[in-house]
């Protein structure tokens, strides 16, 4: 990323990387809150959802599942196991190799990830719109994004 010209300065890396980090951090807890508080999903729990709510035959191993999610082994482990627990997945061992384990969208897990699709949208597009509002830098960096992605 080239260095931002700012009031005559040029900003380093490190502003600019923390800039970014501030605006992922703000997006990240606004919808946490919602998806909670609207649907009592954790973000992690949503995008999880969503995952296999898009993936072929509805179910990801669980491999897969944390490299789209970003997270360790451990992690997507207490992640599915909560998935599990509310009905929302079910753990399906692989034919080919009984050791890989796949994670398996439920009907009820596909319904509650849509009902908190809406919300994940609507909140993600205030976040950014706030922020464009008040970051003429930032607003010209996600019309940039959008335009390109």
């Amino acid at each position: 990323m080239a260095a931002q010209v700012r009031s005559g300065e040029v900003a380093d890396d490190a502003q600019v990387w923390d800039r970014l980090l501030g605006l992922h951090t703000l997006v990240e807890s606004r919808l946490a809150t919602a998806l909670q508080r609207r649907h009592g999903l954790g973000l992690s729990e949503y995008r999880a959802l969503a995952l296999l709510d898009q993936a072929p035959d509805s179910e990801l191993r669980m491999q897969e599942l944390a490299d789209k999610l970003r997270l360790n082994q451990s992690s997507v482990t207490r992640l599915v196991g909560r998935l599990n627990a509310a009905g929302y997945t079910y753990r399906d061992l692989c034919p080919d190799d009984k050791r890989g384990a796949y994670t398996v969208l439920t009907d009820p897990g596909r319904t509650r990830c849509r009902e908190a699709r809406s919300t994940y949208d609507a909140t993600l597009t205030a976040a950014l719109e706030e922020v464009a509002a008040e970051d003429p830098a930032l607003a010209a960096l996600l019309t940039t994004a959008r335009e390109v992605m």
